[in-house]
């Protein structure tokens, strides 16, 4: 039998230092949905404050939904590395969750999505937080208790209309 092999999905990883955009999706092992509970949601918050600033990144938005969490995030010096800050991240969230019941927080790896030129910030966060408006959760944005910015009030951000972000694998082909 011919031994399996997980495809590689990253880029090199040169392409994850530096100060660029990224827009990450993490998800829950098994798509359960562990992230409906407010206290485990606070301390995940605190890890990914503390993992972001460790690793010389900003959160300018995030939105936890039940089983994945959507992030966008800015390296904001030249040696900023995304592999470590969303490693930290998930081995710091996922440890305790892993003593306790034996099994996984996180799948193992995440997607990833680096901003082009033309690609707004902006409207990638906008995209974040209507996350759980389009999945039937709530009926704006606001509402969702584990939505938010580490960098903007984005309450007021979001209201300003900005353009909507189509994720480049939601898209039509041309």
């Amino acid at each position: 039998m011919p031994e399996f092999r997980r495809k590689n999905i990253r880029l090199p990883a040169s392409e994850y230092i530096g100060r660029k955009w990224y827009f990450l999706t993490m998800v829950v092992e098994g798509r359960e949905h562990r992230l409906l509970d407010p206290p485990r949601v606070v301390e995940h918050l605190d890890h990914l404050q503390e993992c972001a600033q460790a690793s010389h990144f900003q959160i300018p938005a995030y939105c936890f939904m039940p089983d994945h969490l959507h992030l966008l995030t800015n390296g904001i010096e030249e040696n900023s590395d995304l592999l470590k800050f969303a490693d930290d991240f998930k081995q710091d969230t996922g440890f305790d969750f892993k003593q306790q019941s034996g099994i996984r927080f996180w799948q193992k790896k995440f997607h990833d999505h680096i901003l082009r030129s033309n690609e707004r910030w902006e409207s990638v966060a906008c995209y974040i937080w209507m996350n759980p408006v389009r999945k039937g959760l709530c009926q704006r944005p606001q509402d969702w208790p584990f939505s938010g910015s580490f960098t903007v009030d984005w309450k007021t951000l979001f209201t300003l209309g900005i353009d909507t972000f189509v994720p480049p694998w939601k898209k039509a082909p041309e």
